[in-house]
């Protein structure tokens, strides 16, 4: 096994007990140096391992226990980050970063210095060879950019960026702060000097303010067109789907005569060095094309497949003392499918609804009146719950079965299973009246209209000259506008030849067709036949009460009746 950098230095460190040195391997010393009180972060990661289960974790090298993963401690771990909110002195040492999965295990060493660091004060100063400035360059030109580097996990939200030079805030029209970057227009020799870009982070409710050092120099105007200029990336983000394959170029012009390199990098390491195991992501073959002034350089990298710990990661294309880069992030939710699919969903679900209502629409609708029926009397100055009209066959059979449907089955199913009042002409009418006068009159004091029909009656050809049915009709579609009950007592497949009145109503309120046998069997209010006409019947208030009494009321003398009905006739 390789010896670590950080032992050829002479530096000895305990490492945590079971973390077996001839287990895992060591890769090169990472070496970070940070100013005091400020947020600090850092990204463990070693793809090759990060195949299915991979778990990581951080120790301080002096110490056995792991650092805490308690989003409240000011070290802590997040994920594969390092956090330290902010930094102090005594933080400064080697901390040791484990990877391990079922088959590997990669020990990832970071070598800490925190040193005092007075931004703008002069008269205190930190110590020498230690510093956290960034190096960057200004082209003489146009337009250049400088990048504020800040990167920390995803659950630190950095505020607006603000931008100094030489410890004031720029504020000159010709700088313009766009996200990460600055871009500086008509730069000139002027524009070197001492530069910051800070923000506010916020972390866990907590605020904190992070601040980088950029010492600007000037390209010389003899060497601009030794300078490479990186076109692509532009420290920009890309949104890419995990598990996808992704390929990004860094394009780049440089004068015919440099030799500058021309690679890309991750945490300061080659790529394919970084990705040798896997070779999951790989760095492409650099090709060029020749220009009179310039050659345009492509080299490219390739993401063979896109793993979690690759987003938020920068990965750096480097050409000279020029370096870009980009971040993978992932794409944002699709709002437009998620409605699209809830309103698809919607309306599946309100079709099934419906669906499922017609298909229940009876049960429901009697079941409702029955368990929230009211003992308030209906004050409409109705006595009959339906008129029953039904023809008078000259066929035996059919008069008989007439006969059976209107003066035994309705009345043992509406009136005495279900207490609604009927008024069937030939059984309710008193003695001595004109029939005339009785249809008009109780007609009237009903709220539906039940017609019962048979195939081919000659009987209904008799409406233009017989007054019980003609008005009936007239009452039921003309004056009163009431809800009529067209029932089939036999299949009827042609009603041209019916009335226009019973042709109308057909069209307009449909029919129930008979299906029994006229026997004991079909006298139950439970059957499909009996439901669809109860629940064309108008709902039934019950009294509160059915005692002796209550029935008593309802049996009345011929004559009592006659009273009830003048008197409501009157009204």
């Amino acid at each position: 096994m390789r010896t670590p950098s950080w032992l050829l230095c002479g530096v000895s460190i305990a490492l945590p007990l079971f973390v077996r040195a001839d287990t895992c391997k060591d890769t090169d010393m990472h070496h970070e140096a940070a100013s005091a009180d400020q947020p600090f972060a850092f990204n463990c990661t070693n793809p090759p391992l990060t195949y299915g289960e991979v778990n990581v974790v951080w120790y301080r090298a002096a110490s056995k226990a792991p650092i805490s993963k308690d989003n409240q401690s000011r070290i802590h771990q997040e994920h594969t980050w390092i956090l330290i909110l902010p930094l102090k002195l005594e933080d400064s040492g080697i901390y040791l970063c484990v990877i391990k999965n079922a088959n590997n295990c990669v020990r990832i060493w970071m070598n800490l210095t925190v040193f005092e660091k007075h931004w703008c004060d002069n008269s205190r100063r930190s110590l020498p060879n230690l510093s956290d400035d960034y190096q960057q360059i200004l082209r003489v030109g146009p337009s250049d950019s400088l990048t504020c580097h800040l990167y920390f996990p995803e659950t630190c939200v950095l505020g607006p960026i603000m931008w100094y030079k030489d410890c004031k805030e720029i504020t000159e029209t010709r700088f313009v702060p766009v996200e990460m970057k600055l871009v500086v227009y008509d730069v000139s020799a002027e524009d070197s000097g001492s530069y910051a870009c800070a923000a506010e982070l916020t972390h866990a409710g907590r605020a904190y303010r992070v601040l980088n050092s950029i010492n600007v120099s000037i390209g010389r105007v003899g060497n601009e067109r030794r300078i490479p200029k990186i076109i692509y990336p532009k420290n920009n983000s890309i949104e890419v789907q995990l598990g996808s394959t992704l390929i990004v170029d860094c394009n780049i012009t440089d004068s015919k005569e440099n030799t500058n390199l021309r690679c890309w990098r991750v945490n300061s390491t080659l790529v394919d060095t970084y990705y040798n195991e896997s070779k999951r992501i790989r760095e492409g073959i650099e090709t060029n094309v020749s220009f009179p002034e310039h050659i345009f350089y492509t080299v490219n990298i390739t993401f063979l497949e896109v793993k979690m710990e690759d987003y938020g990661l920068p990965f750096m294309c480097h050409a000279g003392v020029s370096t870009a880069y980009f971040m993978l992030t992932l794409p944002a939710p699709d709002f437009r499918a998620y409605l699209v699919g809830g309103l698809i969903a919607l309306a599946i679900v309100v079709t099934s609804v419906l669906c499922i209502y017609n298909y229940f629409k009876i049960d429901i609708v009697l079941w409702y009146r029955s368990a929230f029926s009211s003992t308030k009397a209906i004050e409409d100055g109705k006595l009959y719950d339906a008129y029953v009209l039904y023809p008078k066959p000259q066929k035996e059979s059919q008069r008989h079965d007439v006969d059976t449907l209107v003066l035994k089955l309705l009345p043992e199913v509406l009136e005495r299973q279900c207490r609604y009042k009927l008024f069937i002409f030939g059984r309710d009418e008193f003695p001595g009246q004109a029939v005339a006068n009785v249809i008009d009159e109780n007609i009237k004091l009903c709220r539906r209209l039940i017609l019962i029909i048979v195939p081919e009656s000659p009987s209904f050809g008799l409406l233009k000259n017989m007054s019980e049915e003609q008005i009936a009709v007239y009452n039921a579609l003309i004056q009163l506008g009431m809800k009529v009950i067209l029932i089939e007592l036999e299949k009827i497949e042609d009603y041209t030849t019916m009335p226009e009145s019973i042709q109308y109503m057909r069209q307009k309120h449909g029919a129930i067709q008979w299906r029994g046998d006229l026997t004991e069997s079909s006298q139950c209010a439970k059957t499909k036949f009996w439901k669809r006409v109860r629940y064309h019947m108008p709902p039934k208030r019950f009294p509160p009460s059915s005692g002796p009494l209550t029935e008593a009321r309802t049996l009345q003398f011929p004559s009592q009746q006659m009273e009830t009905k003048m008197g409501l006739i009157s009204r």
